[in-house]
């Protein structure tokens, strides 16, 4: 147990853990310290001096080493100069005065000389309205200044650090926080200071600027109007904006977010989403977002949206009512019964999952995941358990990341288990090719594409690496999908699993298997019994096909083939795609942002998203679509409530047996205090009061018998003396649908490319960024070369969702 110490804050007495510091104790008990350096999630830097407290300590006897007593108290001594709050720990018997006479008067100076600089724009300033300068200068600040408006500095007032993020120089105040986060928080040092004295200045240090995947939290945190994201800069006052709770759609972390949206006279009137911003959840995403998160949610108001259900009539989609189109879907889904398919993506909610799955176990039908990548039903039986938290990983416990790229496939999962090195646990990185996350590894480990399986198996291995897992409290193993498809990464998942069971790190919290999945809710996919079909191709022929979320036709040649032999086509999506163009029935769906439902983390917890915005058209929710269809196709379901739904799904998953959204909104006391009223102190993150979410309980900690399926021996495809082996990799800016219609986000997602050893380009007569032609298994696209040192020199690899399809690794040809 951590050491308590009890001090004194303006009369109030608290008791808080040993190390505590002053600002943070004051908050245990409603005081507010005001600050503006001082950020609870970053190590105390005291640089902006606006925390200025009196300090008392009590006198101690130096021959006895007692508290020296004074009628019957102890006698406190204060120093003559005020003192911060935020590099101050508490001590015992401490008193602090925070509005003593004395310190009002340092705080009030703090802010006089901050603002001789500072220009006086609050009336177009972004951060007007949610401005700490602006608040604390209310509370705290004198009401003139004694200094000339000639003697302030004038500097560049409209900078760019990147292309996603502007500075004003003159509104800077030097907290170094956004520097600080980078460094202490992002693990990528890419700002600094420049010049000196009053002349200083925040300067992008990387190329290109402000390279990371985490600049847009930078201006949560900044108290000031000086870094504003280029998305969102000029374009509304916080006052006027709604917040709804929502889930990110982005990846399997499930990160917790608000959707802050506005009446837009230039949208015609329109209601949209303004911006992205974090809401608290330190299970998940902590206050934190990553860029891809924060900035490519364009594609729900893109211009191809999907607003009207149509039928194809003489070889051509013409707008239907919407009775015409279910009418239609339903009798040829129910004449064709179990010659039909359900092809539905992670894209979709829990509750539309399950409708589609009921659908096809009514009809006799196959229901198929859209997706790569395998092992999701080994997750539900060994995966993360309810009580389970990355943040609660350090020393003693070990974490194994193994073919994925976590930095650029689930950025808050390279931050959390960053940080879980950082607090002393093992981490074991292993992959073909140089990742970020090397650089926080206690073990980095390389093997050749197509070794998985041997890698994992020498982890259970007598080794020192081996020891490491073996002996840890905990052990977690985040899976992934480079350089495999569905047969490798199902395989690397049960290999995965088998050693988690060896070692005894199952059926308990902070153990388990983590699948690093493509899409949002592909896990609860998983749960909700669809699996992915090894030969798409040959299971969508000749059949009626029911496709929801998903492209197949727009991803790849072969299924567009398979979907052009298949006897009718039912799509169902958001957006026009190459998949609804060759549709015999196209159905209208809405965005996750205008309605109500569930996703299911990779760490396996569900969560609530909320409506934010007025529907689009006459879109409506997927699973109140299969509903409709299904009954139309004799096969009754709940298509009314969403709330229902789920309540049917939980009745009938084991897994997700006793929840309901009344448990999924329930919501704690979480640490730091971050809100509306406390944005000097945390930043403009939402508190978080519309629900944590609840994890699934595995199937080893139900006491379930744990079946894990044999490892299967694979032949590994290796490089031929003229063939390269193409692998696919994962890469955070893509061009998906969900991340295209973002134009904000073009220099990022950049031309296709293809990454080549130099030795490997030379031999071929290659250059960098020399445009060539990359062909394998039928397939061919063009690509940018780029090199890379890390890879092996038999080895190309080609991003997925960049327009050349590959699914698995091939033999191919480059030139």
């Amino acid at each position: 147990m951590t050491k308590q110490v009890t001090l004194t804050i303006d009369g109030k007495q608290t008791t808080v853990p040993e190390g505590t510091l002053v600002v943070d104790a004051a908050k245990t008990v409603g005081i507010d310290i005001p600050v503006f350096c001082y950020h609870p999630k970053m190590e105390p830097v005291g640089m902006c001096r606006m925390c200025l407290v009196e300090v008392g300590r009590p006198v101690i006897d130096r021959a006895t080493n007692q508290v020296v007593m004074e009628n019957g108290q102890p006698k406190i001594q204060f120093l003559p100069k005020l003192e911060t709050a935020c590099t101050n720990k508490v001590e015992d018997g401490m008193v602090v005065l925070t509005q003593s006479e004395k310190a009002k008067a340092g705080q009030k100076s703090t802010l006089e000389f901050l603002l001789t600089s500072h220009p006086l724009d609050c009336p177009v300033c972004d951060k007007g309205g949610e401005c700490p300068l602006q608040n604390l200068t209310m509370a705290h600040g004198p009401g003139q200044s004694r200094f000339l408006y000639d003697e302030k500095m004038h500097l560049a007032k409209h900078v760019p650090l990147g292309e996603l993020i502007w500075l004003d120089r003159e509104r800077c105040i030097q907290c170094a926080r956004c520097i600080r986060f980078q460094d202490e928080i992002a693990g990528e040092s890419v700002l600094g200071f420049d010049e000196r004295g009053r002349s200083t200045q925040i300067v992008s240090i990387s190329d290109p600027g402000f390279d990371s995947v985490f600049s847009g939290n930078t201006t949560d945190i900044c108290p000031v109007g000086a870094l504003t994201t280029a998305d969102f800069r000029f374009g509304a006052r916080p006052w006027e904006l709604q917040a709804s709770a929502s889930i990110c759609t982005q990846c399997p972390v499930g990160c917790n977010t608000t959707l802050n949206t506005r009446r837009e006279a230039k949208e015609d009137g329109e209601i949209v989403v303004k911006r992205v911003m974090p809401r608290q959840n330190e299970e998940v995403n902590e206050i934190w977002l990553c860029d891809k998160g924060r900035f490519a949610h364009h594609y729900t108001e893109s211009k191809v949206r999907l607003t009207k259900p149509m039928v194809r009539k003489e070889d051509k989609l013409a707008k239907v009512s919407w009775k015409t189109a279910l009418d239609l879907a339903g009798e040829k889904l129910g004449e064709a019964k179990a010659k039909s398919v359900v092809l539905a993506s992670g894209r979709l909610s829990n509750e539309d999952l399950f409708n589609l799955k009921a659908l096809a176990d009514g009809l006799g039908a196959q229901a198929i995941l859209y997706s790569d990548m395998g092992g999701g039903d080994l997750v539900a039986q060994v995966g993360m358990t309810q009580g389970s938290n990355l943040g609660a990983l350090g020393k003693g416990d070990a974490i194994v990341v193994i073919a994925s790229d976590l930095y650029e496939e689930a950025p808050i999962w390279w931050l959390r288990v960053k940080q879980a090195a950082e607090r002393g646990a093992t981490l074991i990185v292993a992959n073909p090719r140089a990742t970020k996350l090397d650089r926080f590894a206690t073990f980095s480990v390389r093997y050749a594409y197509g070794d998985e399986i041997k890698t994992v198996q020498n982890l259970g291995r007598k080794s020192k690496i081996g020891d490491a897992f073996a002996k840890a409290n905990n052990a977690v193993i985040f899976f992934g999908s480079e350089g495999l498809g569905l047969n490798g990464s199902t395989n690397l998942a049960a290999a995965c699993a088998k050693l988690l069971e060896e070692t005894g790190h199952i059926g308990k919290p902070n153990n388990g298997l983590i699948g690093v999945w493509q899409r949002v809710n592909d896990q609860g996919a998983w749960e909700i019994g669809f699996q992915p079909e090894a030969d798409l191709a040959t299971a969508l022929k000749g059949k009626v096909v029911y496709v929801v979320g998903a492209d197949p036709t727009g991803d790849d040649p072969a299924l567009a083939k398979a979907l052009n032999g298949a006897k009718f086509v039912i799509a169902q999506d958001i957006l026009e795609t190459a998949t609804t163009e060759i549709a015999d029935v196209v159905l209208p769906a809405q965005a996750y942002n205008e309605r109500e439902g569930t996703y299911t983390s990779g760490e396996r917890r569900v969560q609530r998203f909320y409506p934010a915005v007025p529907v689009n058209g006459e879109a409506r929710p997927d699973f109140v679509i299969t509903a409709q269809v299904a009954k139309q196709a004799g096969v009754i379901m709940e298509g009314i409530s969403v709330s229902i739904a789920f309540d049917i799904l939980a009745a009938s998953v084991k897994s997700f047996e006793d929840l309901n959204y009344a448990k999924l909104a329930e919501v704690k006391e979480q640490w730091p205090q971050v809100g509306r009223s406390e944005l000097y102190y945390g930043g403009t993150t939402y508190e978080n009061k519309q629900g944590l979410g609840v994890q699934l309980i595995s199937g080893a900690q139900r006491g379930e018998t744990v079946s894990l399926p044999k490892v299967q021996k694979e032949t590994a495809l290796r490089p031929k003396e003229k063939e390269l082996l193409a692998v696919p990799i994962n890469k955070l800016y893509d061009r998906g649908l969900t991340v295209s219609p973002a134009e904000l986000l073009d220099q990022r997602v950049g031309e296709v490319t293809v990454a080549l050893h130099p030795t490997a380009a030379e031999n071929l007569g290659l250059k960098a960024g020399q445009r060539v032609k990359i062909s394998f298994d039928g397939v061919s696209g063009e690509a940018v070369v780029k090199l890379d040192e890390s890879i092996s020199t038999g080895v190309a690899l080609v991003p997925r969702s960049m327009g050349i399809a590959i699914r698995e690794p091939a033999l191919a040809k480059v030139k």
